[in-house]
């Protein structure tokens, strides 16, 4: 894919990960709208595909000075949103229609059908590169904004119809005064650490310092070494959600999870 762009602009390149959960839109989609908002604007090529060589479309999305060029499987419009409210990932902000724009692209022909990011992907962002660095007579007097040059191109078609993807919101359930929550688990970190979609003011409201994971009591700290080397814990990561760790250990083993998997917290 770096040959492929390579061969078709100069533009800067620059790795952010290939380490997104394999296979996992809703996964990569968590971990790319906390990271793209800290980006100056940038036409960023996602490929977590397992629709690969299937009918599901190719996608530009602009959004707030960026381009995200990605399958329609909904895993471009979560960091799409985070780009338009800036919030770094906050969907509660609920930003304008017209502030994000989708384009279907065509006139790629892949020459596999398991290699879309090398044969469609990659070259579509290339060449959105070089348009946007030489937009066209559209754009002769220099007033409008870069990414409109998109709408010259013969070959992105603006479409409203197209997979969204949101990161679903917990359930909290009504007992009285105390915390009773229940979420999932959306994704697991390379440290082993247990990401849930329980927002961290669900557990910080109050003065707690132990609480209720599934089965398990443990301890609701600020930091890690706040408890003992191998000590399970629950912590508010740098995302804002609640975490099922372990301090210098795999908290997804200790807590028997894995994405998808419920959690729920209570008051202990």
């Amino acid at each position: 894919m770096r040959g492929v762009v390579r061969r078709r602009t100069d533009a800067d390149l620059l790795d952010v990960s290939h380490e997104l959960p394999r296979g996992d839109p809703l996964g990569a989609a968590f971990w790319l709208r906390f990271v793209l908002p800290e980006f100056p604007p940038a036409v960023h090529c996602a490929v977590v595909d397992p629709g690969v060589g299937t009918n599901r479309d190719a996608i530009a999305v602009r959004a707030n000075g960026h381009v995200i060029v990605a399958p329609d499987n909904g895993l471009a419009l979560p960091p799409a949103r985070a780009l338009v409210t800036d919030s770094k990932g906050s969907d509660s902000a609920s930003p304008s229609p017209s502030a994000i724009d989708v384009y279907r692209i065509d006139g790629f022909d892949p020459a596999s059908a398991t290699f879309h990011g090398r044969d469609v992907f990659a070259p579509a962002a290339a060449d959105i590169v070089e348009a946007i660095a030489q937009p066209g007579e559209r754009d002769a007097d220099h007033t409008a904004e870069p990414y409109e040059t998109l709408e010259d191109l013969d070959w992105l078609t603006h479409v409203d119809d197209y997979v969204d993807l949101e990161i679903p919101d917990p359930t909290r359930h009504s007992e009285a005064d105390s915390l009773a929550v229940d979420g999932e688990v959306l994704v697991v970190d390379d440290f082993g650490n247990a990401i849930t979609n329980i927002p961290g003011s669900v557990v910080e409201d109050g003065d707690r310092d132990r609480i209720r994971v599934n089965d398990a009591v443990v301890p609701l700290v600020e930091t890690f070494v706040d408890v003992d080397r191998g000590t399970t814990l629950a912590t508010v990561g740098s995302h804002g959600y609640v975490e099922c760790d372990v301090n210098d250990g795999d908290g997804a083993a200790a807590f028997g999870l894995s994405p998808g998997d419920v959690v729920r917290i209570r008051e202990e």
